[in-house]
């Protein structure tokens, strides 16, 4: 990219997940970039659901999904009809700001009309990618074509598309091959002085969770490896709690899995529904070991969260998780789909209390060097400029 752009730019962000209704890694990004960019340049943030006030100086528009959308007779359809009404309503009100920066596919296609419709520069952040998420084609039948077209249309549209990861910006070459020039890595953060250890414990008292536990949380998905977690109980020592903190389901059927397959054990806790930050910091930081079993992971910032609060992780050695997780330094990378090798990695952190107390400072010590907010706000605004130089 050439051309650099001495003014503050403003921006405009589309995003599905807007706080207070968020579910995933993505809406938690959004969050925190958002307020870290408002620091330093005007931010309107474009998103679904119900009008919200202006939140931190970031001025705030809600869409609603038209009902129409959902009375089709396919639910499948509705999944992403009903994201892509959101999208028409999001570009109807003229865009001022100076670039419009979409995140993941639920919101590709407003970037894609907000740019032709008001002439600015389109960002978009890829927060994971349909096509390595084979599954979906189980959940959402032709509709799945649907998406991966939107999320497609974005990514060509895109006069620079951000990777969360280095193993995200390959992805993105190899399943849409677009130019390299165009994909830009910065990575995904966290707030080290919210999240850090802390020595209250009420989240224990207040969800019956034992003194030793491992801890799981992410969406009830196939893609994070519920599942694989679920099958290393047999492996695992009876008096470890392994309790999993299941966020939304991708569908009704798997949330039934995985409520069957946790009620078998004595030793699985189940806590269903988002837990509220000052909770699940508490949990992070008296977590025998974080969990993280994906099968597909672009970034995983679940990690990032773990490890602020001083506890070691075993992650599957895929994705953004490589790139976080230092092999015997912070945690351990295993195998990912492979029960008995996630059990014994998970053992050794429990008998080895020495090692646990070891890796987890090393983990806060990394994500205090290279995974702040304010570094990555920074080289976004830069990113920002160049594309307007580049315009100018």
């Amino acid at each position: 990219m050439l051309g650099m752009c001495d003014k503050e730019p403003s921006v405009t962000i589309m995003t599905s997940e807007y706080p207070p209704y968020i579910y995933g890694g993505a809406g938690v990004h959004v969050d925190y970039l958002s307020r870290f960019l408002a620091k330093t340049i005007e931010v309107e943030v474009r998103c679904f659901g119900k009008d919200r006030p202006e939140r931190e100086g970031i001025r705030v528009r809600a869409y609603e999904r038209w009902d129409l959308m959902n009375e089709t007779e396919n639910e499948r359809f509705a999944k992403v009809l009903s994201p892509l009404s959101v999208n028409l309503a999001m570009v109807r009100e003229p865009i001022v700001s100076d670039i419009i920066h979409s995140h993941t596919w639920y919101t590709f296609v407003a970037g894609v009309y907000g740019k032709q419709l008001y002439d600015k520069p389109l960002v978009t952040t890829a927060h994971s990618l349909e096509p390595l998420r084979p599954w979906k084609q189980e959940q959402l039948g032709n509709a799945y074509r649907l998406s991966y077209w939107m999320e497609k249309a974005g990514i060509d549209a895109s006069d620079c598309i951000i990777a969360v990861s280095g193993g995200m910006k390959e992805d993105i070459l190899n399943c849409y091959g677009v130019s390299e020039q165009k994909v830009r890595v910065i990575h995904n953060g966290i707030d080290p002085v919210e999240y850090k250890y802390v020595r209250s414990d009420i989240a224990l008292q207040e969800y019956g969770i034992w003194e030793n536990y491992i801890l799981f949380v992410g969406r009830i998905s196939k893609q994070k490896g519920i599942f694989h977690l679920l099958n290393a109980v047999p492996y695992l020592p009876n008096d470890v709690q392994i309790v999993i903190c299941g966020g939304a389901a991708d569908t009704e059927e798997i949330e039934r899995e995985v409520v069957y397959e946790a009620a078998k054990w004595r030793n699985v806790k189940l806590i269903r529904g988002m837990v509220p930050k000052d909770r699940i910091i508490e949990l992070y930081s008296h977590a025998r070991v974080f969990c993280c079993p994906s099968m597909y992971e672009p970034f995983g910032i679940i990690n990032l969260e773990a490890m602020a609060c001083e506890t070691p992780v075993v992650g599957s050695a895929v994705g953004g998780i490589k790139e976080i997780v230092i092999h015997n330094e912070t945690g351990f990378l295993v195998t990912p789909g492979e029960p008995e090798e996630l059990a014994y990695a998970l053992s050794r952190l429990l008998y080895d209390k020495e090692l646990a107390d070891e890796m987890g400072k090393s983990g806060r010590r990394r994500v205090e060097n290279l995974f702040s907010w304010d570094s990555i706000a920074e080289q976004t605004v830069q990113l920002y400029k160049e594309l307007i130089g580049v315009r100018m």
